[in-house]
């Protein structure tokens, strides 16, 4: 079946059909084959939920003999599979044919809720920037859900942006751990280290070239100015030193690392320093 909303993805479209397109409204991956018999019962049900629901989801259907690396990739070890994305990351899945109850049941958990769509006109007032009322609508989703993830991470990345890394840490409490919620979480910690005496901090540490907790707090100072090298060249000769502060000093460097990111250079470089120097 043919349409606006159901779409054939080979691995090279994946990233836009389905990634890119999930951060707007959410997108259901139909993982088939030709010779699959439930495939050929559930595909057809799917494509009519599809036109039915009128643009509230988007159907893409990726064969996996034409396939097979991208279907290895999401863990696709029977078929039919289908995989729920919002927001560019699977959130739900399920295979096998299923009854039209079943699967209407499952599209709907997987459908933005009235929070969900508050917290979607909160970011677009955030990119118009509108940042008081974007606060107030994170805030309110929050009075009613204290752990809603986007409302959770979007209220912190605005204190964080307005100085308040406290609050953002509080916010950010509440939430389930995720990549995102990690990332905000050691960026707050690095926030709430900022100092305006960089200078005094280096004087003290060159009084004191042994000093472990001198080292930490010129380390945390920089890191908080985003000045992430010689940030880990401190905590790294810390850890080297096998100081009790060493334990600190692995923190903060993983706190970098995660604002940086795993593919990040500085990343690379000096996970694999922190590791000889640990083991």
């Amino acid at each position: 079946m043919a349409g606006p909303f159901i779409h054939n993805v080979a691995a090279d479209d994946f990233g836009a059909a389905v990634l890119q397109r999930s951060q707007e409204v959410p997108v259901v991956v139909d993982f088939w084959a030709e010779w699959c018999g439930p495939c050929k019962t559930l595909g057809p049900l799917l494509e009519r939920l599809t036109v039915e629901h009128d643009g509230a989801f988007e159907l893409v259907k990726i064969d996996v003999d034409q396939n097979e690396e991208l279907a290895g990739e999401f863990g696709v070890q029977s078929i039919p599979t289908v995989i729920a994305f919002r927001n560019g990351a699977p959130i739900s899945r399920f295979s096998g044919a299923v009854p039209e109850q079943a699967l209407q049941a499952w599209l709907t958990e997987i459908m933005p809720s009235e929070l969900d769509l508050k917290v979607d006109a909160a970011r677009d007032l955030a990119l118009e920037g509108d940042l008081g009322a974007a606060e107030g609508i994170f805030r309110e989703v929050l009075e009613t859900q204290s752990d809603h993830s986007d409302a959770g991470t979007g209220l912190a990345s605005l204190r964080l942006a307005a100085g308040d890394a406290e609050e953002a840490l509080i916010v950010l409490g509440k939430l389930t751990p995720t990549p995102e919620v990690e990332r905000l979480q050691s960026a707050a910690r690095m926030a709430t280290s900022r100092s305006d005496d960089i200078p005094g901090l280096e004087q003290a540490l060159s009084l004191d070239p042994n000093s472990s907790l001198a080292r930490i707090n010129l380390a945390k100072a920089l890191a908080a100015t985003n000045e992430y090298e010689p940030a880990l060249d401190h905590y790294l000769h810390v850890v080297r030193s096998k100081d009790p502060a060493m334990d600190e000093a692995r923190v903060g460097m993983l706190d970098i690392f995660g604002v940086l990111g795993d593919e990040h250079p500085l990343t690379v470089a000096y996970r694999r320093q922190l590791a000889s120097a640990l083991f």
